[in-house]
């Protein structure tokens, strides 16, 4: 895609996305998870992400910025100091009808792109609104984010509309958009299927990757990680056991009950907190030493910020670089082919704190050291 003169950007924000991670929930569909994310104290994150991503926009000249009023567009455009034209409005709280209808405005306003704040539902209400005639980019605000729609981070997905904006080549191409069955998510299975396409800018450096499906292969590897780790637990440590299979053999290893999806607090052996949000993790623990132990998303390469929202900025202040420990099999990051493990928590000053090399713990008693960035290639 050549821009000529101007590039007329759509922005559009599900206010609510991603609004039950904190609080352990794993998604936000639907008015009663909405509702208990809210009782449970949890904030949205989506205009906030948003108004990350457009700042990369600020000092564009060639950009034209339509969008819909309030949460679902023009609060992030006017923190980020963007000049916008509102076009539309919905009743608060929103829905995925209002996501629709937004879309379908703002294409048919002119919005020759479409920059949208939310999860895998909301890209699914961007297929049944948009089809494929409209590319757009997704900047991650969900709790569930397996489509490859999305930007690796809010920065990244504003570098790559600048770059739009100010004239570049960027191609295009299509890429899936995933539908994952949230009540199936919460029993801890994960029961996903190909509900459609976008049309989104071919630059894989912004970009995340489609996670990997299946098994990992190497099951004797798991095991042996597995075991160091039970092994190397320390007594009076609170340990907070991430989601995933990988993790999910550790507590097999100590003889454990394991929440397949969510974070579960081990201390002394004992499972003494079941699928815990951030704010209840940070309370149990109090000043206690404690540590995570947490894997990779195949595919991706996401350490925080890709259904781990348990693990707020707060809490991983609260933990320190140090006394987080990543599990992975070789295998798993050969998947990667040398893109560097990524970070997304939703704190840019964090996310970059925590670049660098880090240890991965690969077999029993194998560490390998890989780099963890906010960028999907190694600069």
């Amino acid at each position: 895609m050549k821009v000529d003169e101007s590039l007329c950007l759509g922005v559009l924000v599900n206010p609510y996305a991603g609004l039950g991670g904190s609080v352990a929930l794993k998604g936000s569909d639907g008015e009663e998870t909405r509702a208990e994310a809210l009782r449970r104290g949890a904030e949205p994150q989506a205009p906030a992400r948003m108004t990350r991503a457009l700042k990369a926009l600020a000092d564009a000249q060639n950009l034209t910025v339509l969008t819909w009023a309030g949460e679902m567009g023009e609060t992030s455009c006017r923190e980020a100091g963007l000049s916008c034209q509102v076009i539309g409005q919905s009743a608060m709280p929103s829905g995925p009808q209002d996501t629709r209808r937004a879309a379908e405005a703002l294409k048919g306003a002119g919005a020759e792109m479409i920059l949208f704040a939310g999860g895998d539902g909301t890209a699914r209400d961007l297929v049944d609104a948009l089809g494929q005639g409209t590319p757009v980019l997704g900047v991650p605000a969900g709790c569930k984010m397996h489509s490859a729609v999305y930007a690796i981070n809010p920065e990244a997905a504003g570098s790559l509309l600048a770059e739009l904006a100010g004239g570049e080549l960027v191609g295009l191409e299509l890429a899936e958009v995933r539908d994952i069955d949230e009540d199936a998510f919460r029993e801890g299975v994960v029961r996903a299927r190909h509900y459609g396409e976008l049309q989104v800018p071919a630059e894989a450096r912004y970009l995340q990757q489609v996670k990997c499906g299946g098994r990992e292969v190497e099951d004797l590897v798991v095991t042996e990680v597995a075991a160091w780790i039970a092994d190397s637990l320390e007594d009076d440590t609170f340990y907070l056991m991430g989601s995933g299979s990988t993790v999910a053999v550790v507590m097999e290893q100590l003889g454990l009950e394991n929440t397949l999806l969510g974070v579960d607090l081990v201390y002394n052996q004992e499972v003494v907190g079941r699928d815990l949000g951030a704010r209840a993790l940070l309370e149990q623990i109090g000043d206690a030493p404690a540590r995570a132990v947490i894997t990779v998303i195949g595919g991706q390469g996401h350490l925080f910020g890709r259904g781990n929202q348990q693990f707020s900025p707060a809490l991983i202040r609260r933990l320190g670089k140090d006394n987080i420990q990543i599990l992975a099999t070789r295998t798993k990051l050969k998947t990667l082919e040398g893109r560097p493990l990524l970070v997304d928590t939703g704190d840019a000053a964090l996310d970059r704190e925590l670049c660098g090399l880090w240890p991965v713990t690969t077999g029993y008693e194998d560490q390998v050291l890989y780099r963890v960035s906010t960028e999907a290639v190694n600069s």
